[in-house]
């Protein structure tokens, strides 16, 4: 067992202060003020000074970081970019696929399936990084008019056996799935991966207001980088941006780099969908954490300048990390800390099904962070491991 002692800590909904944490087997036996817990005797205990503790955050659509994408075949591929994400407070995330062939997106799985399952046995070498715990397919099933940098001639028609082939090939381990529900056939396959237990993700579409709907009906209850890659938003046409803003339904996600959107709209997406409703995602790619300079995703290269990632004019993912956009939606919405760290940690962990992430309460993983006021990343734990740099 391990103790840690701070200053303060965020649940995220509640704060503690002068907190008492108990740490045994990689979980949270015990919280409390240390006026009303006491570590048992002999218990090790690490004071983390002026430090605010608050739960480790989950990304749920990272492309990759540290010069490497997560579709990468190099072995050094998700070592490097674990390592940056803990980093920066991430302490589990979704490897997100892009569109490319459908050879080597089946081969990719079977690599991202491998490392999942790694990483549920004891390995001490990999225990300060941070974890895999599903994937992310963000394609083939979207729109050709909303494709934003994937590869048009990659992309699939929605069908069941074409889903099942990347399901088989993930090992179950698909978690997220971006889709336009206005694609023939999107409908059915909507329904079959709900049923799988994927939460299906609004995105990258073209869709009416009507075609929206119908994806919620049909299991659909996330939508992917709001504004991004979707029908405007016009004042005689809602499309899909009038029902992800509205209906209570769906949560939705955004990049909170100042770059994908601008301040106001972050403003906007927080106000409508609220601190419960509101994901914060990276879509970091391999420049993430490196220089300007030409870097690949998938099968094709982008170039990054001035901390725009660019394909033709168009933007391809972020070079931004969890601990920024934290900052950054605290900035931009007025909110409060808590709440921003709430869309980081127990926001992204609820949405996808993650029972034990997210918040720090009995019985939880200790997988936490260690902020300074500014909600600038000082220290990463998980299991009660601290990351090394």
């Amino acid at each position: 067992m391990l103790a840690f002692t701070a200053k303060m800590l965020l649940t995220p909904t509640e704060t503690v202060e002068h907190p008492l944490v108990l740490v045994s087997d990689g979980k949270i036996s015990g919280i409390g003020n240390r006026s009303a817990l006491a570590a048992p005797n002999g218990v090790k205990t690490l004071d983390l000074a002026d430090g605010l503790i608050a739960p480790g955050y989950v990304d749920l659509h990272i492309h990759g970081s540290a010069g490497f994408d997560v579709m990468d075949h190099n072995v050094d591929a998700l070592p490097a970019i674990e390592r940056l994400l803990a980093r920066h407070g991430v302490t589990s995330y979704y490897p997100t696929t892009v569109t490319a062939p459908l050879d080597a997106t089946l081969r990719a799985l079977e690599r991202l399936a491998d490392a999942i399952e790694s990483r549920g046995q004891v390995d001490k070498s990999a225990s300060s990084r941070a974890c895999p715990l599903g994937i992310h397919l963000e394609g083939p099933f979207i729109s050709h008019v909303r494709k934003g940098v994937h590869p048009a001639t990659d992309l699939r028609p929605p069908k069941v056996d074409t889903f099942d082939r990347l399901w088989q090939a993930a090992r179950g381990h698909v978690g997220m799935m971006t889709i336009a529900p206005e694609l023939e056939g999107a409908e059915e396959v909507i329904v079959e991966a709900a049923r799988r237990g994927v939460c299906v993700s609004l995105g990258h579409s073209d869709a009416d207001f009507e075609s929206a709907g119908r994806g919620i009906v049909a299991g659909a209850r996330h939508a992917t980088h709001t504004f991004n890659a979707m029908r405007p938003l016009v004042h005689r046409g809602a499309g899909i941006l009038g029902v992800v803003l509205t209906d209570s339904r769906l949560s939705a996600d955004i990049i909170a780099d100042g770059v994908h959107l601008d301040p106001a709209i972050v403003k906007l997406v927080a106000n409508a969908k609220g601190p419960e409703q509101t994901v914060l995602i990276t879509d970091a790619t391999a420049a993430t954490g490196m220089p300007d300079g030409r870097y690949r995703m998938g099968s094709f290269e982008f170039e990054v300048k001035d901390g725009k990632c660019m394909v033709n004019g168009t933007l391809a993912g972020s070079v931004l990390t969890m601990d920024k956009a934290v900052r950054n939606l605290a900035r931009f919405a007025e909110w409060s800390l808590p709440q921003a760290v709430a869309a980081a940690s127990r926001n992204p962990a609820r949405v996808a099904g993650l029972t034990n992430k997210g918040a720090l309460v009995a019985g939880a993983d200790a997988d936490f962070v260690v902020l300074n006021p500014a909600g600038e990343v000082l220290r990463t734990f998980i299991g009660g491991i601290e990351c090394s740099a």
